[in-house]
């Protein structure tokens, strides 16, 4: 009966060491592997703009199981004088310890600052910059802004076809097809002061 337990607990370890290989060679190489549905590590999505949170069942936790599992299991019935349901519940509780372990590296390190994107933190229309390069009539320019904590630049035109100088800083009013339509800031605030 050991050699059959045997043979389980060492096809489990291979499994989840595979897995786990699978795992780190397509995370090393950004391939990505369309998994079933809740084997991923992705949470169901919070609300508002709550961080996300991962599910503990997950294809890293599985893998973590089986190779924990059948390694201690495998370890047990060959070279100690366990019985077999002992040695199948220490293997059980190895198996959880070493998925617990990969879990909360995942959300400790990996999810920590993991969050879910608001499109209206990426809303261009609005958005306040400075021009880095001179806008000539009907040309482009560019601006540099700061959205969601990053300095960013994108391509820009006036709003109305006039040059706006270099320096000057300007409000994206609509933005299509990559290009930031602007108007000076200045000129804005002072329609608004007259209506």
């Amino acid at each position: 009966m050991t050699s059959g337990w045997e043979t389980f607990y060492f096809f489990c370890f291979c499994l989840g060491f595979l897995c786990s290989l699978i795992s780190f060679v397509a995370g090393s190489s950004h391939l990505h592997l369309h998994l079933p549905r809740g084997m991923h590590g992705h949470a169901a999505r919070g609300s508002g703009g709550r961080r996300s949170s991962a599910s503990p069942v997950n294809f890293g936790t599985i893998a973590a199981f089986l190779a924990w599992f059948g390694g201690t299991g495998y370890l047990l019935t060959r070279f100690s004088t366990l019985w077999a349901l002992l040695a199948l519940l220490v293997s059980i509780v190895s198996g959880l310890c070493g998925a617990a372990v990969v879990f909360c590296f995942l959300f400790q390190v990996l999810l920590k600052h993991d969050r879910e994107l608001d499109p209206a933190d990426y809303e261009m229309i609005g958005v306040l910059g400075r021009l880095s390069a001179t806008v000539r009539a009907d040309g482009t320019g560019e601006v540099i802004f700061s959205q969601d904590g990053v300095r960013r630049a994108a391509s820009a035109r006036s709003d109305d076809g006039r040059p706006i100088a270099r320096g000057v800083e300007v409000v994206v009013t609509r933005y299509e097809r990559g290009i930031a339509y602007v108007r000076p800031w200045e000129e804005l605030s002072e329609e608004k002061k007259e209506n």
